[in-house]
């Protein structure tokens, strides 16, 4: 997942090279941390977050059957 979610964001940035992401389990859910250039922070959360959450849909409907909950953390 972590793999399509890096390929979904170098797709929307401006700073493709600087797109960082960190993957951890916390309270049964993955968590993943995004670190992009500052200038791309608002295209990845998008207008009243609306990029975002449809990455996280995404995300959580290629999951399959794994019953973890994927949550998206944009990191300024």
């Amino acid at each position: 997942m972590k793999e399509l979610l890096e390929s979904i964001l170098k797709k929307i940035v401006k700073h493709p090279s600087d797109v960082a992401i960190a993957e951890f389990e916390e309270d049964g859910n993955v968590i993943f941390e995004i670190v992009v250039h500052s200038d791309d922070v608002g295209q990845i959360i998008g207008k009243d977050g609306r990029t975002i959450k449809s990455i996280n849909t995404i995300l959580n409907a290629a999951k399959g059957e794994n019953d973890k909950k994927f949550v998206l953390k944009v990191i300024r």
